[in-house]
């Protein structure tokens, strides 16, 4: 009975699609690519014939009104796009920028049904107080507030009911959509749909499990404990399951209200600056950032214990960086605004990102070729997420293969200098931000990064240390039981004469360097 159902569900889903592309000419778009492509112009004269009425609306705009139309997946799908400058037309992404994470909230009782299905128990045994009306409706969930039982205000998070089949059913149905791009236009293949829509599969079944958000809060209120720059809500564990959030109710402006921040005294300048070290402190420290923080999901705190702070609220889609990645990205922003294009293609090769037989000369030139005309402008006037944006357009002709998590990052710091720059327009990111990677960079080389190093490896080399005569004995004795070929006994005795030379040395430099790994070993145990 479900086949026939989910049949003419996606049936009548892909219908209503395809009125809609059509309805705002987005059909036209397609064809005069595949035209232009095949050598077919009669395509597009076909599809303009077809149409009722003239499209004088420009093409992001079009894009824009149709997925809203279309519902809260494909306003997320919009969201998503907007965010891939590296692959989409500006003109486009400017527009789906737009795309405002509200959509009408879905009825109370609905709501109240999903909390207590996924509790596990009624509303009055969960709530002293539940309000009914939502104060906050996104495309995957909406938030009420409420008061427990020992008196605590808390945002209780509740999923849209039946998310995960719509999802399921819209995804296929992208899919298919971008296979058929694929072979009608090149220009669809260079923007490659099918990687855009993986990208929205990963961040849409996140954020569908609310222990994960809370997981993610959890783990940034420990790096920010004791912070004046940022607060975390709390979470509470009991109330939460993957389709309910419960954690603590914060007051505070959203931080698009210049106005209503002003009058209130809040310093806007320190506040801009505040943000810029709050993201790369999460990128360079901890290797973990908040990935969605745009105005929605940001206040700025008013009373007592939070004025002047930022509190971060929403925090389904987070991002991870490697050691390697933060090396790699503090090294380049620094050759960046030294202007070392040279050093830049050479991190380039060394990290892997590009092929070993890649000429660092043309790398260097294709580097200097995208930010020569940026860095003409004054260092305030600077957009390092544009930087990061472009390095990545002029890295594509040499197969670079951008990682996830540093378009995730650029996204994250396009969004960021947004906000500073709205907060105050002066703001000079570089001023900083050049301070926090210096000191990332002292920390990872040097006596100061040997030290750290030594101080994390220290426990493993002290169980290591103990069995390394053994162990290089046990090696040797393999080395040598295998059976000799008496045609290379010959060669193999002059060797080992060669050998028996050096090995006095040899011996001695295991020795001195064992010596030493034992000596800062127990040296670092016994602080």
């Amino acid at each position: 009975m479900n086949g026939p159902v989910s049949w003419f569900s996606s049936t009548r889903r892909l219908i209503r699609i395809l009125w809609t592309v059509r309805r705002f000419g987005l059909d036209e778009l397609l064809v005069s690519g595949a035209a232009s492509t095949s050598g077919s112009p009669w395509l597009l004269r076909a599809t303009r014939w077809l149409r009722v009425g003239t499209i004088r609306e420009p093409r992001g705009v079009r894009l824009r009104l149709a997925f809203e139309s279309l519902g809260p997946i494909f306003v997320k799908f919009g969201q998503v796009l907007s965010t891939r400058r590296d692959l989409m037309p500006p003109d486009i992404a400017d527009e789906l920028a737009r795309l405002q994470d509200r959509v009408p909230p879905f009825p109370a009782d609905l709501a109240m049904a999903e909390i207590e299905r996924g509790l596990d128990m009624a509303i009055s045994d969960a709530f002293a107080e539940f309000e009914r009306e939502p104060v906050a409706s996104a495309s995957i969930a909406q938030v009420h507030r409420a008061r427990l039982h020992d008196g605590t205000a808390v945002a209780v998070k509740v999923l849209r009911p039946g998310m995960l089949p719509v999802i399921e059913n819209d995804l296929r149905l992208l899919r298919t959509g971008a296979t058929l791009a694929m072979r009608l236009s090149a220009d669809a293949r260079r923007l490659r749909p099918m990687e855009v829509v993986d990208e929205f599969d990963h961040y849409l079944h996140d954020e569908l499990d609310l222990v994960r958000e809370a997981a993610n809060a959890n783990q940034l209120r420990r790096n920010f404990e004791g912070s004046t720059l940022l607060r975390i809500p709390q979470m509470y564990w009991d109330y939460c399951r993957r389709n309910v959030l419960v954690m603590e109710w914060v007051n505070g402006i959203p931080i698009g209200q210049t106005e209503r921040m002003r009058a209130v005294g809040i310093d806007l300048e320190k506040l801009s600056r505040d943000g810029v070290e709050i993201f790369f402190t999460q990128v360079f420290r901890d290797g973990f950032f908040h990935a969605d923080m745009h105005p929605g999901n940001i206040l700025v705190g008013t009373g007592p214990d939070d004025f002047n702070r930022y509190i971060a609220l929403d925090f389904g889609i987070v991002g991870t960086l490697s050691e390697h990645d933060k090396r790699y990205l503090a090294q380049n922003f620094l050759a960046f605004f030294r202007r070392d294009y040279r050093r830049v293609a050479e991190l380039h090769i060394e990290s892997g990102w590009v092929p070993p037989d890649t000429r660092a000369e043309e790398l260097e030139g294709a580097v200097r070729a995208c930010c020569e005309p940026v860095f003409d402008r004054p260092l305030r006037e600077i957009s390092l997420g544009v930087v990061l944006m472009r390095l990545f357009q002029a890295s594509r002709r040499f197969n670079v293969e951008i990682q996830p998590q540093l378009v995730l990052l650029q996204k994250t710091l396009l969004n960021i200098e947004g906000l500073g720059r709205e907060l105050n327009p002066d703001l000079d990111l570089w001023v900083t931000a050049q301070p926090i990677l210096e000191v990332f960079i002292k920390q990872q080389v040097g006596w100061a990064g040997f030290d750290n190093k030594v101080r994390q490896e220290a426990p493993r080399w002290a169980q290591l240390v103990p069995e390394l005569p053994r162990l290089l004995h046990g090696a040797l004795k393999a080395q040598a039981s295998p059976a000799i070929d008496p045609e290379h006994r010959r060669l193999l005795e002059q060797l080992a004469r060669e050998q028996r030379r050096t090995s006095r040395w040899l011996q001695v430099a295991v020795l001195l360097m064992t010596a030493i790994l034992a000596l800062l070993v127990w040296f670092h145990l016994r602080q």
